[in-house]
């Protein structure tokens, strides 16, 4: 008899990366867009190849710790003209499609 891992799911999961480009004064209805589609689990702000900032966002994090990063979101968008989102997401193997699809 062999014992498994309750904790342990049979489909495998694996984070998908997607960056997107905005300029300063979209960054925050971006970032807005990106905390509402629900499977995204981190989001790093860069500019010019450096981190500005990252929110990690999991299944406890509350709208009351969410709303004070928005509004430091919303000032870093004030002050600088161009960065990148990088968005990490975490989607099932079996919903990716295989390359050459």
């Amino acid at each position: 008899m062999t014992q498994t891992d309750p904790n342990a799911s049979n489909v495998e999961q694996r984070p998908a990366y997607e960056e997107l480009q905005v300029v300063g004064e979209q960054l925050l209805s971006k970032v807005k867009e990106l905390i509402h589609e629900g499977n995204v689990r981190r989001i790093i702000i860069k500019q010019d190849g450096y981190t500005i900032m990252e929110i990690p966002l999991t299944v406890g994090v509350v709208s009351v710790l969410v709303a004070p990063m928005l509004a430091a979101i919303g000032a870093i968008g004030a002050l600088i003209a161009q960065c990148s989102i990088e968005v990490v997401r975490t989607e099932r193997s079996s919903d990716v499609p295989p390359a050459g699809e």
